[in-house]
């Protein structure tokens, strides 16, 4: 009788995950995160209507396609600093101070292309006024997702990006 040999364990393992598990893994966060931000400050915005839904899809889409990309580059590069400048640091410790920085500049960068979208430019004061009221009352959210996110997830999805 002839037996197959048997693979190693160390080639089963190093099985690389699907680029396209990846990005629905990325898509997925940045959906549940980013939408919901989104929806509280559409709503602070310009309150609940008829045309609330396709106001919120607006409003997410423009930041899918502007902020949310930006936040990727800011994480690696907030991570980057944290751990040059902090490296006798915990790397939990590290975890939160990166959330916090995430959630202060993704907070600002969404609420600033959400009040664009519902409120224009026709005038700065009401720009302003709309993206820090939207600012203001996404925050506690944001930090609380960011925050969470930062100690419990991103470790993983760091793991299994770089599978």
């Amino acid at each position: 009788m002839h037996s197959q040999p048997v693979m190693p364990l160390s080639n089963i393992d190093s099985k690389k995950t699907p680029i396209a598990h990846k990005v629905l893994v990325v898509l997925a966060m940045m959906t549940v995160m980013g939408g919901s931000l989104i929806g509280l400050m559409t709503y602070i915005n310009i309150g609940y209507s008829d045309t609330f839904f396709n106001d919120w899809l607006m409003s997410f889409l423009l930041a899918a396609v502007t902020v949310i990309p930006a936040g990727f580059i800011f994480m690696a590069l907030f991570t980057y600093v944290v751990q040059r400048c902090l490296p006798n640091t915990s790397e939990k410790m590290r975890n939160i101070i990166v959330g916090l920085l995430m959630a202060i500049t993704m907070e600002s960068a969404m609420a600033l292309s959400t009040a664009i979208n519902n409120i224009g430019f026709s005038s700065n004061t009401a720009l302003f006024n709309h993206w820090l009221d939207a600012l203001l009352a996404a925050l506690p959210l944001g930090l609380t997702l960011m925050i969470m996110t930062s100690l419990t997830i991103k470790p993983k999805i760091e793991r299994f990006l770089k599978s």
